[in-house]
């Protein structure tokens, strides 16, 4: 048996039917919408109408708020940084950036780069250029020996203007 030849059991998908093709077929004249009213129609939607009631989407709580100016960082921890460099997928030696992070697959995401969180240990002497990082994370770093280069986020262009 190949996976080219994997079929479903017969008559376990059942063909749908077609519907307002003639008497003959058994479901001709209206449809199996019954007869008249709104949603015999074409061309109407009436999901989660409730006949004037306030529908439920309505009547529950909102929740949150979507922060227009929120910056999008893709968490690295520096536990998960030395596992890398431990198992040869990052190079100490070098700067440690958002590329090579990426590279390693340690950084997903992150439209506005990396933010380093001081979760772990990190033993080696490491050099990054990161976008943000905790408080926790450069004191571990410099205690190894390191360095962190924190990048300024972009400003608007507006303000430069000014």
């Amino acid at each position: 048996m190949k996976l080219n030849d994997l079929r479903d059991n017969k008559g376990a998908r059942k063909g749908r039917m077609r519907v307002g093709r003639g008497i003959g077929s058994g479901k001709g004249k209206t449809a199996a919408r019954g007869q008249k009213g709104q949603k015999s129609r074409s061309g109407v939607s009436v999901n989660g109408f409730e006949g004037g009631q306030m529908p439920l989407h309505m009547r529950l709580p909102k929740r949150g708020f979507n922060n227009p100016f929120g910056k999008d960082f893709a968490e690295v921890n520096i536990g998960m940084v030395q596992k890398f460099i431990d198992a040869k997928k990052l190079d100490a030696k070098k700067a440690i950036d958002h590329e090579a992070l990426k590279a390693a697959g340690l950084a997903r995401g992150g439209k506005d780069g990396v933010r380093l969180l001081g979760k772990g240990e990190l033993t080696s002497k490491v050099q990054f250029k990161v976008a943000g990082a905790s408080k926790g994370a450069i004191e571990a770093v410099e205690k190894a020996g390191g360095s962190v280069e924190v990048t300024a986020p972009k400003k608007a262009e507006k303000a430069d203007a000014e």
